[in-house]
């Protein structure tokens, strides 16, 4: 990113890396200089504004009595400043477009982080249901079928071997709800995400639809040639351009920043996400890059577990040819574990594919594009309407005391014949006359 390659200076001048540190003190001096730069900007605006009005005001020349006609270069002041306005018309629009991209943006990162919460959610009840339903069956199911064929020894034996696998599967299962107490939820950050751009996007378009305003009334007034009217739309341009330097300065360094953060992002997000989880950084690695080159942590306890579990069937199958002829009434609490372990089985894939890295890494990646391609090129495009907004309003400022200016005194319009019926003096004679009679 080209921005990215921008230097950075903190407040003493000094150089500043350009990698994503929010934590640094010496990065945030460089993004709050980026403000900075933006309210210097804001300050020769004004300055140059009110230097340009004193000169106006200061060195103009008095019209003649009676004179009606332009001065000189009057016509030009007033298209210069419908052609300002024009330009900042034209910057609205593309602040309309970054908006809706930056939003986009970041309803992808929140519609990413949904998802994944909704995976690493699938996976604790997976994992719960099951640990739930071997304990059960080993509670009842097993305990019952002890009992049945207390008289043969290899088959309690066998019996008690089933149990023993039973347990040994839900405890390697239990190490497989690994997000299981995390203090961070990714929900939680994709309703707070949310939350902050529901604003931010109210206050784009307010601020849009107050310049619009702005330059739709004071049009109106040029074309009126209504001196109060745009008299009052100068002041309101005075704000909207404070405005579009604020936001100019916050825009700035947002999309700065960004652009540090997208350069390379899995570092930072790797010690963030281990400093706010206490996860190992072999399961964050795992799921953050999904390579050949990171071996899945979980790999050992699913092997394990799926010989468990064929075990269990083969020693099941087994009782069932063995126990069942001999003792009818083991026949119930048998094919009570045969479904038991056939749900199990069901569970145990469906663990195994959301517990691989490409369902997460998918969602990763799909966070990381809504945020450095959308909404990154949204805040350059609203970079460029703050630019082209501050430009034109200073533009129109100085243009639109001068147009004022020019427009005719209200006593020119009272010129008319006294003859004219459409005049409002004559009408108001012949409503008086009218009422007389």
């Amino acid at each position: 990113h080209l921005l990215h390659q921008l230097p950075r200076a903190d407040f003493q001048l000094r150089p500043v890396p350009s990698g994503f540190a929010p934590q640094e003190q010496e990065y945030q001096q460089a993004l709050l200089l980026v403000v900075a730069l933006a309210g210097l900007g804001l300050g020769l605006s004004l300055i140059f504004i009110a230097v340009y009005l004193i000169r106006f005001c200061c060195c103009r020349h008095p019209e003649p009595p009676g004179a009606k006609s332009l001065p000189p270069g009057g016509g030009c002041v007033t298209w210069s400043c419908i052609a300002a306005l024009l330009v900042s018309c034209a910057g609205i629009g593309i602040g309309f477009y970054g908006n809706s991209e930056t939003s986009d943006g970041v309803s992808q990162l929140s519609s990413a982080l949904q998802h994944a919460n909704h995976t690493l959610t699938a996976i604790d009840h997976l994992v719960l249901e099951t640990v739930e339903r071997l304990g059960e069956a080993v509670r009842t199911e097993l305990t019952t079928l002890e009992e049945v064929l207390t008289q043969r020894t290899e088959l309690v034996a066998a019996t008690r071997g089933a149990r023993r696998q039973a347990e040994a599967v839900a405890q390697q299962l239990q190490g497989l709800a690994f997000w299981r107490g995390v203090p961070l939820s990714p929900l939680q950050v994709a309703e707070e995400v949310s939350f902050v751009e529901e604003y931010r996007w109210l206050a784009y378009v307010l601020l849009l639809l107050l310049e619009l305003l702005v330059c739709l009334f004071t049009l109106l007034g040029l074309a009126k040639q209504s001196k109060w009217l745009v008299i009052v739309m100068t002041v309101m341009s005075l704000l909207v351009l404070v405005l579009s330097w604020g936001s100019l300065g916050l825009e700035a360094a947002t999309a700065v920043g960004l652009s540090d953060f997208c350069s390379s992002p899995d570092t930072y997000i790797l010690n963030l996400t281990q400093e706010e989880t206490g996860l190992g950084s072999d399961i964050l690695n795992y799921y953050f890059l999904c390579n050949q080159a990171v071996s899945n942590p979980f790999q050992q306890r699913l092997t394990l577990s799926q010989r468990a579990l064929a075990n269990i069937h083969s020693q099941l199958q087994g009782l069932e040819r063995e126990a069942v002829p001999q003792f009818p009434s083991a026949q119930k609490p048998l094919l009570s574990l045969e479904e038991t372990m056939n749900v199990t089985e069901g569970n145990f894939h469906q663990l195994v594919a959301l517990l691989h890295c490409r369902g997460l890494h998918k969602d990763y990646g799909a966070a990381l594009r809504g945020l450095c391609e959308d909404a990154l090129e949204g805040l350059l495009f609203l970079l460029l309407f703050s630019l082209l907004s501050a430009g034109a309003l200073a533009a129109a400022l100085c243009s639109l005391p001068r147009a004022w200016a020019l427009f005719p005194p209200s006593d020119d319009y009272d010129d008319t014949d006294d003859d004219d019926p459409f005049n409002p003096q004559e009408s108001k004679r012949f409503v008086q006359w009218q009422s007389s009679i």
